[in-house]
């Protein structure tokens, strides 16, 4: 089953300019809203596996990506296509929201 790639300062841009939609998920260990959209965010890696590219930035470990983006409160998820951010979600929701904003990007 495919997993959320592990995102962070120095691999970040590579990611983003993949060929497929990205979903970036920005969390933190100490974050319980972020702890409850986690496992929604590993499904649709398994979901998506090879439709589109699903990672994670740990904030805390990787300030740099988050504060370019003006990232203020996490969750946030950020959807990207040919490296530009096209929609963005912020606090946890339900996969469905997720899933239908990722199939846009298809």
């Amino acid at each position: 089953m495919a997993k959320a790639i592990e995102i962070t300062d120095a691999n970040f841009q590579e990611i983003i300019n993949s060929e497929h939609p990205v979903l970036v998920d920005f969390w933190a260990e100490w974050c319980g809203p972020c702890k409850m959209i986690g496992p929604i965010v590993e499904e649709l890696a398994g979901d998506y596996a090879g439709k589109a590219v699903i990672g994670k930035v740990d904030v805390d470990s990787n300030p740099l990506v988050a504060s370019q983006l003006g990232i203020r409160s996490i969750p946030t998820l950020l959807f990207f296509k040919d490296g530009k951010i096209v929609d963005k979600q912020v606090g946890a929701v339900p996969k469905a929201v997720l899933s239908q904003k990722l199939d846009a990007q298809l």
